[in-house]
């Protein structure tokens, strides 16, 4: 697998935001009958995997996200000529796909609230109408934390645009808790990429992360007791190196380990121990594991899959078995259907796409 899945899987998890437009509804990408009619395949081993449904086709698709009853999913994409990620909603069966940031400077993070009344993302949109530069990838694999990434709240059709955040630097990873009395995020706003809580309207902002290393890419358990998250923790000339990146804008995602937190006790617990780059973390409905993606399997470190990892014991299971790209995986709350983004079954390179599948435990 080459390079670019990389890039398209994983610096999607960090990239983005928009401006208030309202929805516009997208054609161009509709399947053709051939691409209706194709059948997903299931690689052997995704015992945990039927019925896999394709949702998108074309373009590059992630971080879908379901609805709190999984009548709708969020999700941000490049397509249809778009330079960079805008955020679009969809039914579950991929149908009335609706565009709902402007297409200025670039979008990531999206959420919806779990009263429908109001949805997140973050958006560069107040840095300019371009999308930003790419990070300088002279000092390797690199993600960019750009400086105008902030956290914008609107009404379910992407009108009624309003700033959450203000604070210099970036703002961005945004999710409701399952109540949507909180909303969770990652800033720089410190110096380092820590985890914050605030008010569904921006304010009483709280700090849940204080240790050296990057805090991202963080949801809620369903009862919305425990976090889950990836996190680095560099010591000695990583330390450094991270520093150093930090400073100019850069953070190198090559090693990320997966932790929860009661929010009681505000004591993170170390899921994985892998050196590897693990992120995409979601709990399951039960509160016993946690989904996520990593490069572990492949000694190339390129291809990304699926696992799950048990709470108490830490038992990794693999899920996926896709030669390319699997990720971003979600559970609806009911435990019945696992959403993720993927690089199976595509038609042309460089494409990443929507799929739904139900989960079978």
């Amino acid at each position: 697998m080459k390079l670019f899945i990389i890039s398209i899987a994983i610096s999607l998890a960090l990239i983005g935001c928009a401006n208030s437009k309202t929805e516009t509804i997208i054609s161009e990408t509709k399947p053709t009958a051939s691409e209706k009619q194709a059948e997903v395949t299931i690689f052997e081993g995704e015992k945990h995997l039927r019925n896999i449904k394709q949702l998108t086709f074309g373009g590059e698709n992630a971080e879908a996200y379901f609805s709190y009853n999984a009548d709708k999913l969020i999700f941000q994409s490049k397509r249809d000529g778009l330079q960079c990620d805008a955020i679009f909603t969809m039914d579950v069966d991929g149908s009335n796909v609706k565009m709902l940031s402007s297409g200025k400077g670039t979008t990531t993070c999206s959420f919806i609230a779990p009263d429908y009344k109001s949805i997140i993302y973050a958006s560069t949109h107040l840095g300019g109408d371009e999308c930003p530069p790419k990070p300088d990838m002279s000092k390797g694999y690199v993600w960019a934390l750009y400086e105008s990434f902030d956290i914008f709240k609107a009404d379910p059709d992407g009108s009624n645009l309003r700033r959450l955040t203000d604070a210099p630097g970036y703002d961005a990873e945004g999710v409701y808790s399952p109540k949507g009395d909180r909303i969770m995020f990652t800033s720089i706003r410190t110096g380092d990429l820590e985890l914050f809580l605030m008010d569904p309207d921006g304010s009483n902002v709280e700090q849940l992360t204080d240790t050296a290393g990057y805090d991202g890419g963080a949801f809620f358990s369903l009862d919305g007791e425990w976090i889950c998250w990836r996190a680095s923790r560099p010591q000695g000339e990583e330390l450094t190196d991270y520093v150093d990146l930090l400073k100019n804008g850069l953070i190198r995602p090559s090693k990320l380990e997966i932790y929860v937190m009661n929010l009681k006790d505000r004591k993170p617990i170390q899921l994985t121990n892998n050196g590897a780059a693990n992120f995409g973390p979601y709990f399951h409905p039960n509160g016993k594991k946690v989904i996520f993606v990593s490069n572990m399997d492949d000694p190339q470190h390129r291809n990304f899959e699926m696992y799950t990892v048990d709470i108490k014991t830490k038992k990794v299971e693999r899920i996926s078995y896709n030669p390319t790209f699997d990720g971003f995986p979600m559970f609806s709350h009911d435990g019945k259907k696992l959403v993720f983004a993927s690089n199976r079954n595509n038609s042309r390179p460089h494409e990443t796409n929507i799929f739904i599948a139900d989960w079978v435990d």
